[in-house]
């Protein structure tokens, strides 16, 4: 027998079953739309989002969206002498809890792209395609128009392509206005140009580029902070404007500056300070016998970081294990190279500050003077 017609009668069947036992009305019919999704507002939803999309493709992207898989054309890493792919995949944690809260839904997308495009950046890589996954309650295609808007704003800022994606209802599992995204990204590098930071040594020199404020990172206690019982907006008008003004403010995106640097002056060494702060990522750049010394009156906190130490009574190393403190990307030079990086990074846009030094000493023990 045919599988399919099997599987068909099989389903028919057992609706008759569960209509005799009183469990589904006579008149009622089982549908995937009636189990929580929305095929057709999908497809609808893909439409809308396609030209969007596709304003992110280059002449590298093959075909258009809605395919099976997404096509990249990479016959110019020909050019490399070996060429070695990058890959990252991120999400943007619990600030997505934020922006359902404040109704504000068109800075997470780039936050994906960033906290994926960032962390590859840190070898040296090119960013060439991002993918995402969106997981949602019940598809609103106003919402995720947004998100993918703000998805495709991030790919635009890296020169990524937005090569595919999945938008996946879950209901029964989330509630209806619940949604939780997750980036993905492929980029490139000529093996010989990796930055891995094993040529660090101490003398060497930490530039800090300043972020918009806490980026993708410490929301759950930013919420258990800032939020009634943790998961309420608080009742002050002006409490509530200084969430979505500062705390929401999108991740910045380093690509295209760090990248010219790369071409203009040796780099030893980056971090991208993400979740743990500084006391989880520096060291993950440096050798054994190597630490990073920072001297806290370089490092621009901020009126968000500041705000919170005063009002939360927060201690300051644990701000520095959790946040990025002002500073969203790091780059270590030699101490030659250190003011020609500075000013090539301010010329190219960015808010730089000399923060620290490497020194002898155990890699794990972040020093702060």
């Amino acid at each position: 027998m045919d599988p399919v017609f099997f599987c068909v009668q099989g389903f028919d069947l057992f609706q008759a079953i569960l209509k005799r036992a009183g469990i589904l009305r006579m008149e009622e019919k089982i549908t995937y739309k009636s189990a929580g999704v929305d095929t057709e507002k999908g497809r609808e939803f893909v439409q809308k989002i396609k030209r969007n999309v596709e304003s992110t493709h280059g002449p590298r992207v093959l075909g258009g969206l809605g395919g099976f898989a997404g096509a990249f054309d990479v016959s110019f890493l020909k050019k490399y002498n070996q060429p070695v792919l990058l890959s990252g995949t991120d999400g943007v944690g619990t600030k997505i809890e934020l922006a359902r809260l404040l109704n504000t839904f068109n800075t997470v997308g780039i936050d994906l792209v960033a906290m994926c495009v960032n962390d590859i950046l840190v070898c040296g890589g090119e960013p060439l395609f991002f993918l995402d996954y969106i997981a949602c309650g019940k598809l609103d295609p106003e919402k995720m128009d947004q998100i993918v808007a703000g998805i495709v704003q991030g790919c635009k800022l890296s020169n990524t392509a937005l090569l595919g994606g999945e938008t996946a209802e879950h209901p029964g599992t989330m509630k209806e206005d619940e949604f939780d995204l997750a980036g993905f990204v492929v980029g490139a590098v000529e093996k010989d140009l990796m930055i891995d930071g094993n040529s660090v040594r101490p003398g060497d020199q930490i530039l800090g580029l300043e972020s918009s404020g806490p980026h993708s990172n410490g929301f759950s206690l930013i919420r258990k902070l800032l939020l009634k019982e943790g998961k309420h907006l608080p009742s002050d008008p002006e409490q509530v404007s200084f969430l979505k003004d500062y705390a929401l403010k999108p991740t910045r995106i380093y690509v295209e500056s760090i990248l010219k640097l790369l071409q203009k002056v040796p780099v030893k060494g980056m971090v991208h300070i993400t979740g743990g702060g500084y006391q989880e990522n520096v060291p993950r750049v440096l050798p054994p016998g190597s630490k990073a010394k920072f001297y806290k009156d370089k490092i621009p906190s901020g009126y968000f970081f500041e705000k919170i130490k005063k009002d939360q009574k927060l201690e300051e190393l644990e701000l520095f294990a959790t946040f990025n403190m002002g500073i969203g990307y790091m780059v270590i030079v030699s101490e030659e190279n250190v003011d020609s990086a500075k000013r090539f990074l301010e010329s190219s846009g960015e808010s730089v500050h000399w923060i620290g030094e490497i020194v002898s000493g155990n890699k794990e023990e972040v020093q702060f003077v």
